[in-house]
């Protein structure tokens, strides 16, 4: 097995982040000017504003894939460092059952909170609200919600157990994987490129032009194929560890360079394949970017940031009824979009922190979605990843 590796702050932090953006995305959503379909419609009528449809595009550019990257390198570590079987394990008690459980007992709080908000904006039930009485079939989801990322993810896991378990059958594959993926991660240059030649590769197999999202039940290949390449991406980057401090170079600049390839990719061009490329930029560029600003600000043990990585799992599943609720709490009041954001985003974040404090943090719930109870102060220093 090897040494084991210590706990990686920086990582721990960029996921945990990634999931809590959730409610910015989440609460955003409500005041965008683009309608969203079936997927989102729920819309104020009295507030919108054209920065909260940038806000959810740049979010939607970076999030999911680092989600998916960090998901495969802590896979690989459990793998490697525990053993396939424990990684099978964990994965089974830290994914699968808290997505069978939550995806049941939030479907009511959803349903109704859409409900109640529809009603607000519009004066009327939506056009699909059943008009019979109860049946056992209502208390079925009809969707995934915002869970889809967990139902994926446990078919990617398994995807990326049994391969794992090939390469292994090759250790000569393995270690020749390893040896040109360092090669990679040590030019910065040479890494941004191929970076943007797989993500513009992806998005042309797939034909679409951004990050393909879907909360059915039904798989879409699409989505599994597309966070299935940046899993595998975070399982082979575990291998090359020691060079995770190579993400800061150009940081900044390339996430500045991100948010430019985002506006530019928005752009209607005759050729599609130019706005794909435009996309593949601003997304690895983003994902580039992001991650060694983390691994540049976060690598360093903080209580607080600690406190919040292990609060977020709990705050991103608890908090989608909050922010599709409390806009319809605030759909009377004759004020800016923005400012109705912000109230939904700080009201979500209180109640979704306060109910992880008191009744998650310390409890079996905790030890449920994290793998062990928790002291509700912060403490100095835990030991490595549960």
């Amino acid at each position: 097995m090897g040494n084991k590796t210590e706990r990686i702050h920086s990582l721990d932090a960029l996921r945990a982040i990634m999931m809590l953006l959730g409610i910015i995305l989440h609460a955003a959503i409500t005041y965008t000017t683009e309608s969203q379909g079936r997927a989102w419609p729920l819309k104020d009528p009295n507030s919108t504003d054209p920065n909260m449809d940038i806000l959810i595009e740049y979010i939607h550019s970076f999030r999911m894939p680092i989600f998916f990257i960090v998901a495969g390198f802590f896979a690989a570590l459990l793998y490697y460092e525990r053993s396939p079987r424990k990684m099978l394990k964990n994965r089974f008690k830290r994914i699968l059952l808290p997505f069978v459980v939550f995806v049941f007992l939030l479907w009511p709080t959803l349903g109704g909170s859409f409900l109640y908000t529809f009603k607000a904006f519009t004066g009327g039930p939506p056009p699909q609200a059943p008009s019979e009485g109860f049946s056992l079939m209502m208390l079925v989801p009809i969707s995934t919600f915002h869970l889809w990322f967990l139902y994926y993810l446990i078919m990617i896991s398994t995807i990326g157990f049994i391969l794992a378990k090939l390469v292994g059958l090759v250790p000569k594959l393995g270690q020749w994987i390893s040896t040109v993926f360092n090669i990679i991660i040590n030019n910065a240059l040479l890494k941004i490129l191929l970076g943007i030649t797989m993500l513009f590769t992806l998005l042309s197999i797939i034909e679409e032009q951004w990050i393909p999202t879907s909360a059915k039940w039904i798989v879409n290949w699409k989505v599994l194929l597309f966070y299935t390449m940046m899993y595998l991406t975070g399982w082979i980057l575990f291998k090359s560890k020691q060079y995770l401090h190579t993400f800061i170079q150009y940081d900044w600049l390339l996430v500045f360079g991100g948010i430019l390839a985002m506006f530019v990719s928005s752009i209607e061009y005759n050729y599609i394949w130019l706005g794909r490329l435009f996309s593949a930029m601003s997304i690895c560029l983003s994902v580039f970017g992001i991650t060694g600003l983390f691994i540049r600000y976060c690598s360093k043990h903080s209580a607080q940031m600690r406190y919040i990585s292990d609060a977020s799992y709990w705050v991103y599943l608890i908090h989608l009824p909050l922010t599709i609720f409390i806009p319809g709490l605030l759909a009377d009041l004759a004020i800016p979009a923005v400012l109705k954001f912000m109230i939904v985003v700080i009201i979500t974040t209180i109640i979704t922190f306060v109910t992880y404090h008191y009744w998650v943090r310390a409890t079996f719930i905790g030890k449920f979605l994290n793998g062990r109870k928790y002291p509700r102060k912060p403490v100095a220093r835990v030991k490595a990843l549960g």
